[in-house]
């Protein structure tokens, strides 16, 4: 499996930053954003983005581990 970094910071990303880099900014993106620098774009936090996760995970969307 290929690795993938933070498109701003380069920290190594998890799967559930794939998915919620897709699902809020682009959903065919290809470069990915961590938390926290996907936080700081949208201006929000990174609790916000957890709760997200967790709110997609519960709908059963599949690009969340």
């Amino acid at each position: 499996m290929k690795k993938n970094y933070c498109l701003v910071c380069g920290k190594s990303i998890t799967r559930n930053e794939i998915g919620i880099t897709r699902k809020l900014v682009d959903d065919g993106a290809k470069e990915y954003y961590c938390l926290s620098c996907l936080a700081g774009l949208l201006d929000v936090t990174e609790d916000d983005l957890r709760a997200k996760i967790e709110d997609f995970k519960q709908e059963g969307c599949k690009m969340f581990s």
